[in-house]
């Protein structure tokens, strides 16, 4: 398995198909949709175009750039993170991670946050990240800010926001 970065206890490297199942009950959680309500997947079969679509972009070295997440200790996929370009804004861009509700609570998504922003920086040349969180997810907005992002506004009227509470939006800039 060929790996992309790694941090004390993470990997991150390429979806394969053999993730999907994992990749689909994941997104099936309660916790993660009542956070990410919009990357949930209907059945295995999505979550495998889903993986194929990834892996390309990996491939390509594009947009969206989205890893599996593992844990060292035993190879078990536990999330996924990834970026994407933000709309007509050129050179900046927007992150998320998941982690599977079983290893919420031990600092992973802050590994998680802190190893992706890096690797954006060094690998895209990128500048601006950030984050998008809907209102009431506390711990979320913990990583943000232990990971050196500030918050900067709300949006409204998103599409991904089901609840229409605004998502709280927050800004890392690196040098």
């Amino acid at each position: 398995m060929k790996y992309i970065m790694e941090t004390d206890r993470l990997r991150f490297r390429r979806f394969e198909l053999s993730d999907a199942e994992e990749l689909y009950k994941h997104h099936q959680s309660s916790e993660l949709m009542k956070w990410i309500p919009n990357e949930s997947y209907q059945d295995i079969a999505e979550a495998r175009d889903a993986i194929k679509f990834y892996a390309d972009c990996v491939d390509k070295n594009r947009f969206p750039f989205v890893l599996a997440i593992e844990l060292k200790e035993n190879g078990k996929l536990i999330g996924d993170t990834g970026i994407n370009e933000v709309e007509r804004k050129k050179g900046e861009v927007e992150v998320g991670y998941s982690i599977c509700e079983e290893y919420q609570g031990k600092g992973l998504a802050t590994e998680t946050l802190k190893a992706i922003t890096d690797f954006i920086s060094n690998q895209f040349g990128v500048k601006n990240l950030y984050g998008r969180i809907l209102h009431g997810n506390k711990a979320s907005v913990k990583v943000m800010e232990k990971c050196g992002y500030n918050y900067i506004n709300e949006e409204f009227g998103a599409e991904d926001d089901p609840y229409g509470m605004g998502m709280l939006i927050y800004k890392c800039e690196l040098n």
